[in-house]
């Protein structure tokens, strides 16, 4: 697989993931978004969802066919796969969700679940284990649907992405469209294929249609979601490209003024993508790119299609395409194996490539997949290599919003005082503004986490 996470979150949601924020949150990790919205009256469908934005994208698919099949009482858990703190953090919402709503119907679907249905099913808790295949199925929730309990397919067999089109994701300021699935790489450290399938596409024409929809609703914002996104268009007729796909959507949709790119791969970046940076405001200048590691031997070891220098080069051809652009990056803090002199080369990284935010991974080890049967480091050091990362990331970080103040950029609200630059850095307003509105403010100065920002007007229109 080429990444660890897979789309770039919203400071509104950093329960979820949040690669440009300061706080090692985001994670298809530790914490919970409950898209749905607590409700606790009988009739209501409550979604849990961990891990990435693209599984929060899909639990509004899930939700949506819910609803249509008839469900109603129900709670539905969207689980996580990629760390095994995720998958023990599901099974506490499971039991959880148990006790505070006892008569509901509890379905679990998501990665795990694909990956590991039976231990689900052996939850007294748990009535339904629904695969990432059939989550958002026709007729997947209704209580007269073939199966049994558990209803698991191959996922290598599926060749759709999604089931259907949602027209974004519920009481959030910036859409997310999925525009491909699965993932053909086998990244020695990573389950998530095995939950995901192989790599698919959308059709270009549904993704414009479905983006044109979003803007003529309102969103300022749309970011294009996947588990592996520069693969997009492989498996489609004549081969189209990640930014073939862009140039299109920016060409057909002149109404949207934003457009965003979730985690992209450190080992491609095609040439239709770098005009498109150069040459388009509208589509940010903010790559969050899937590293993993700044040591040669270590990303072989992880089957990494990139050496450190080709990640450097990448990185420096994006810049001088697009000069204003700010880098975060996913990086695995001992991986088995893993050197001391290995890991310092990981952590120069940071400031050779100038990365302005940090996603850090202490690592887990998968029962599955290669790594978990290399040697493995202990867990203090493992811990010890995390915080040092962080404290790189936290520096760099504050390196970025030092460069920023004086700058007047036009922001996202996200939350009434909280927005987000182009590049991705979160500021907080001085006068609350409505969420998805497009807003003029002047960063004057930081806290280190964010930018303080002073309006001086506003334009666009609320989500």
């Amino acid at each position: 697989m080429s990444k660890l996470s897979n789309v770039i979150p919203d400071a509104a949601d950093t329960a979820i993931r949040d690669p440009g924020g300061s706080a090692p949150a985001l994670g298809p990790s530790s914490a919970t978004l409950r898209v749905s919205g607590r409700d606790d009256s009988k009739d209501s469908v409550e979604v849990v969802t961990f891990g990435c934005r693209l599984n929060a994208y899909e639990s509004e698919q899930a939700k949506a066919r819910a609803l249509a099949d008839g469900l109603s009482d129900a709670v539905i858990v969207n689980t996580c796969a990629v760390t095994g703190e995720a998958v023990r953090q599901a099974r506490q919402a499971i039991r959880r969700a148990r006790r505070e709503r006892p008569t509901a119907r509890l379905i679990v679907t998501g990665c795990a679940a694909q990956i590991d249905p039976g231990s689900f099913a052996a939850m007294s808790e748990v009535d339904l284990v629904l695969g990432n295949g059939l989550k958002s199925a026709e007729g997947a929730y209704r209580p007269d649907a073939e199966g049994g309990r558990v209803r698991v397919n191959d996922i290598a067999s599926v060749r759709e992405t999604a089931g259907h089109l949602v027209d974004g994701l519920a009481d959030r300021a910036r859409a997310y469209v999925e525009v491909q699935n699965g993932c053909d790489h086998r990244c020695t450290f990573c389950i998530i294929p095995y939950g995901r399938g192989n790599s698919r596409s959308a059709p270009a024409g549904e993704v414009v249609e479905q983006i044109r929809r979003l803007a003529e609703r309102g969103y300022a914002e749309v970011v294009l979601t996947g588990v592996d996104i520069t693969a997009w268009g492989a498996d489609l007729p004549g081969s189209p490209t990640l930014g073939q796909l862009v140039a299109r959507i920016l060409k057909l949709v002149p109404g949207l003024p934003r457009l965003r790119l979730s985690s992209i791969d450190a080992a491609e970046i095609d040439p239709d993508l770098l005009r498109c940076l150069a040459g388009e405001e509208r589509l940010m200048p903010h790559l969050h790119l899937s590293l993993q590691a700044g040591d040669d031997l270590i990303l072989k070891r992880m089957k990494r299609r990139h050496s450190r220098a080709q990640a450097l080069a990448l990185i420096a051809s994006v810049r001088e395409a697009r000069p204003d652009t700010a880098f975060g990056a996913d990086l695995i803090a001992g991986f088995p194996t893993e050197t001391d002199e290995a890991f310092e080369n990981t952590l120069a990284l940071v400031g050779e490539a100038g990365l302005a935010y940090l996603h850090v991974f202490p690592f887990s080890p998968r029962p599955g997949t290669p790594a978990a049967r290399m040697p493995q480091l202990d867990k203090a050091t493992v811990k010890a290599r995390a915080e040092r990362l962080r404290q790189a990331g936290a520096a760099a970080l504050a390196r970025h919003l030092e460069a920023r103040s004086g700058r007047t950029l036009t922001a996202l609200v996200e939350r009434e005082a909280t927005a987000r630059a182009p590049d991705f850095t979160e500021i907080a307003l001085d006068v609350p503004a409505t969420p998805g509105a497009l807003v003029q403010v002047t960063l004057d100065g930081h806290d280190g986490r964010r930018a303080f920002g002073r309006r001086s007007g506003s334009h666009g229109a609320a989500a």
